[in-house]
């Protein structure tokens, strides 16, 4: 059946829409940085109409293992099939429909196990259990150790080469924000078609997608003709440094790809995806000033001590800087006083000093969010000329940390997100938009964004990332797999542009 071409206006202001990939990031990171990724509650309305798909906000230039039977939802195809589907991918998308209560039994035994960042045996588990179902699926597998002194576990890598289509790259992450010693560690079922547990929305839900999207492939016959890289990282939420090591396997797949498919849950709900999100950067300020005694404070000898330099610095951060679109900072440690002993490492520290004494110190640590390296960059300097003009007696210092690089918006992004807004209608799920990048946190799809096409936020839809209240809708698991799996089918079928 020959596929009905969809016409699809792409609205870009001129300067509007950053070409190309992104240039390179600066050099690593300094110290390992928390990320995140800020899920809302949306409701699942698989027959509304989402209005203007793709007139979107531009961004600026700146059942097994002895578990009970799960009861699964029922996901049907949305409004409808469109004839448009072919046979291949009528099949697609029933495999999903028929594994579906296996996919959450799937997801109910990888949440059960604890897989915190730091808890390497835990991640480790996780990664075997993906490593032999994709080994199962023709895959060729490859877990990659980090080295000990960085005390991560490692990332499970894994490629199947069939075809000559577009190369895609899928990616995960096997670890969770809940370490060993959270009280959260369960999987539960709850009413209305929801389960809640650790990781369940960030990421197991979208490593699931990931998984039986290639399972539906492979029961329609397809999968063997696809050309894919599955990358699922074992350090998101706590990223391993320097970069150079820990996201050196995800450079290299995303050189050899075409695509880059992230699966982090979408923050705008059923019918989102990512073409764009900020990056993370983060930043220590450190001053120093003269201690004496608080009576000769303001004095040519003595000067206003190190506190009101500190207050000096953020009061122009938020008069000079807030408000530029895309552009956010934030304080969140402040140490001062006598002394200061900060550790970074695990964010918290100490702090003395009394109210007679001039204080000497202040460390103050922080966040700086960007769209592209230029708005980085630019922010940068900004606030290393902010902190140069201290006050008499005082001295500051500024080091940032680029852990996450931004995702620029490209006219690549927004052709992915052409495609899959024509698999979400030929599916009957309606039309898809992009997020506003101002909502996003920082993932591992944006190191890959910089050497190809890239979309995110096809993972599941749920609430409360990074709580004790982390749900997932259930139903979301079916409409993002059938989503993804045909997606990455009409990808393999494209012409190939290098790798």
């Amino acid at each position: 059946m020959v596929r009905r071409m969809r016409q699809v206006w792409l609205l870009v202001a001129t300067g509007v829409l950053t070409v190309g990939c992104a240039s390179a990031p600066p050099g690593g990171s300094e110290v390992p940085v928390l990320a995140e990724v800020g899920t809302e509650s949306m409701p699942l309305e698989l027959d509304a109409v989402v209005a203007s798909p793709l007139a979107m906000q531009s961004a600026p230039a700146r059942g097994a293992g002895g578990l009970a039977p799960v009861a699964a939802p029922t996901v049907g195809t949305g409004a409808g099939w469109s004839e448009d589907l072919t046979a291949e991918e009528r099949r697609i998308s029933a495999s999903v429909d028929e594994r579906s209560a296996e996919a959450i039994a799937f997801l109910q035994r990888i949440t059960d196990i604890n897989s915190g960042t730091m808890n390497r045996p835990g991640v480790r588990e996780v990664g075997r259990m993906f490593e032999a179902e994709l080994a199962e699926l023709g895959f060729e597998t490859r877990w990659i150790e980090m080295p000990p002194e960085m005390g991560r576990a490692g990332h499970l890598f894994a490629e199947i080469d069939g075809g000559s289509g577009k190369r895609v790259l899928l990616i995960g992450h096997l670890d969770t924000v809940y370490e060993s010693d959270s009280p959260f560690q369960r999987f539960e079922m709850l009413e209305d078609g929801q389960a809640r547990g650790p990781g369940v929305a960030d990421m197991k839900g979208g490593d699931v997608v990931i998984l039986y999207a290639l399972r539906a492939l492979a029961d329609a016959g397809v999968l063997e003709n696809a050309r894919i890289i599955v990358a699922l990282l074992g350090d998101e939420e706590a990223t391993g440094d320097p970069l150079t090591i820990s996201r050196a396997d995800l450079y290299d797949a995303a050189r050899r790809s075409d695509a880059a498919l992230g699966f982090e849950g979408g923050v705008g709900g059923l019918n989102s995806a990512t073409v764009a999100r900020r990056g993370f950067t983060g930043w220590t300020l450190d001053v120093t000033a003269t201690r004496g005694h608080s009576s000769v404070i303001f004095s040519n000898k003595y000067g206003a001590g190190a506190i009101f330099e500190a207050a000096r610095v953020l009061n122009r951060f938020y008069e000079d800087m807030r408000g530029e679109e895309n552009l956010t900072f934030g304080a969140g440690l402040i140490l001062g006083g006598t002394s200061v002993d900060y550790d970074a490492q695990h964010d918290r520290g100490e702090a003395f000093g009394k109210t007679n004494v001039i204080p000497q110190s202040v460390t103050v640590a922080g966040d700086l969010r960007a769209l592209t390296f230029d708005q980085l960059e630019s922010a940068k300097a900004r606030m290393r000329t902010i902190v140069a003009e201290s006050l008499p007696k005082a001295t500051g210092t500024i080091r940032f940390r680029d852990s996450y690089p931004p995702m620029a918006p490209t006219e690549g992004n927004y052709a992915l997100l052409q495609v899959l807004d024509g698999v979400s209608h030929d599916l009957g799920f309606g039309p898809i938009e992009a997020v506003d990048p101002g909502r996003r946190g920082a993932a591992d799809i944006s190191f890959a964004a910089q050497y190809t096409d890239a979309l995110g936020g096809l993972g599941v839809v749920g609430s409360g990332a990074h709580t004790p209240s982390e749900t997932v809708d259930l139903e979301s698991i079916g409409v993002m797999t059938k989503r993804a799996a045909l997606l990455v089918h009409r990808l393999a079928q494209e012409e190939a542009g290098g790798g």
